[in-house]
């Protein structure tokens, strides 16, 4: 009887022990899931968001895989035919990421209730298809001018507010022996993001204008659009001698070491610059508009985070995704990548002083998305494509503005069919 009565103490100490464990987390199997991404400059700081939601799910190890930039559309499109893809991944706004939910890679979120919660309607359509959303928006960024603020005192030049203005103090300090812009064309999407997305809407209009030209209102080789070609052709005597061997990188390293006053950049080069340190004082302003127009800025809803629909770790993969909806996860990503901003609408504090400056040039202004993303990359050729060509053909001088505006046009014309009425 003593026997029996052990027994049945030890079965039970047993079963509490596995209970305990089990409560505690305590030798559970622990889960590795990949987290694909173009991010190649922050493995640092997203490992320490990763560390962030490590400490509070022990179980679920997240591993951060970034892709060179240009290449990670393509590189990811191959990984998820090939069923190679990440378990998580940045997906972007818009047509890219639709497209891939389309073809069935990204998992729907429509159980996810932090979503409506905690962001705009605004921000989740940029993630999502019919209602259905199909990324967790994670983070945006802001366009703008960085600019020697020293060389600007020195040369008693003033934040233009005009587009005419910015050209006056090009010519300025290209008189004084000094690069105006750093920026060049070596790497292509420099000039075709960067600058001319970076001053387009402020030539043909925000978000109710690019409507126009999606919805067939307008044709894309317009006066307006041909004024915004113009506009980059008046801005190329400006750029540095050779532009056409200058890389992005070498772009940053000409403002930096004072070759060059400004800089036509975005939000994201906030860390890089904070990090180099340069011996002079600079800041940002925002692209201006020309005399008559409203100064728009682009300010872009740049990646969400995806479930792989053939991930074999889905619901640790929710998981992750719900915690990215928080306050918590929101506040380490704009401390921790300043530049990049939480599209969570809780309230988050920027930090960082040069981040919250590039954040505030939106203020008090319209802003939109950059012009190809909502409704122009799922064709062939796409409009990612045909603006980076007319955009370098204009600074080369191989193209004029209206050739431009009307490649731009007659390439659309291919396949986007709102272009089809003003077909010749």
């Amino acid at each position: 009887m003593r026997e029996k009565r052990y027994l049945a103490l030890l079965f039970i100490v047993s079963v509490l022990g596995v209970l305990f464990t089990s409560a505690m987390g305590v030798g559970a199997e622990t889960v590795t899931l990949t987290l694909g991404s173009w991010r190649v400059d922050d493995v640092e700081q997203v490992n320490k968001l990763l560390d962030a939601f490590h400490q509070s799910h022990p179980n679920i190890h997240i591993r951060f895989n970034p892709t060179n930039p240009p290449d990670y559309n393509a590189v990811l499109r191959t990984q998820l035919t090939g069923g190679t893809g990440p378990d998580l991944m940045y997906v972007r706004s818009f047509k890219v990421g639709q497209d891939l939910f389309t073809e069935g890679y990204l998992e729907p979120l429509t159980g996810m209730q932090e979503l409506e919660e905690n962001y705009s309607e605004g921000s989740r359509d940029a993630w999502s298809l019919n209602d259905v959303p199909f990324a967790v928006p994670f983070m945006a960024v802001s366009h703008g001018v960085y600019y020697n603020v020293e060389l600007f005192a020195k040369h008693n030049l003033q934040i233009p507010e005009t587009w005419e203005e910015l050209l006056v103090a090009a010519e300025t300090l290209q008189t004084a022996g000094i690069i105006p812009f750093a920026n060049g064309s070596k790497d292509e999407w420099d000039m075709n993001e960067i600058v001319f997305m970076n001053l387009l809407p402020n030539f043909i209009g925000g978000r109710e204008a690019r409507q126009e030209y999606e919805t067939g209102e307008v044709p894309f080789s317009d006066e307006k659009m041909v004024a915004a070609f113009q506009a980059l052709k008046d801005l190329a005597p400006y750029l540095p001698q050779g532009q056409e061997g200058v890389s992005y990188y070498d772009a940053q390293q000409l403002f930096l070491l004072g070759r060059a006053a400004m800089f036509f950049g975005g939000s994201w080069d906030v860390a890089f610059f904070v990090s180099s340190d340069p011996d002079f004082e600079w800041s940002v302003f925002a692209t201006p508009a020309p005399v008559g127009r409203r100064t728009i800025v682009t300010f872009h809803p740049d990646a969400g985070i995806g479930l792989n629909s053939a991930s074999k770790f889905k619901e640790a993969g929710y998981t992750f995704l719900t915690w990215l909806t928080t306050v918590e996860a929101a506040q380490i990503l704009a401390d921790e990548i300043p530049g990049f901003y939480p599209l969570n609408k809780n309230s988050i504090q920027i930090k960082n002083k040069y981040a919250n400056d590039f954040y505030a040039l939106s203020e008090g202004k319209d802003v939109d998305a950059r012009f190809v993303w909502p409704e122009l990359q799922s064709g062939e050729p796409d409009g990612y494509l045909l603006t980076q060509t007319a955009a370098l053909a204009v600074v080369k001088g191989s193209m004029t503005p209206k050739e431009a505006a009307d490649y731009l046009q007659t390439g659309l014309e291919n396949w986007f069919a709102p272009t089809q009425k003003f077909k010749k």
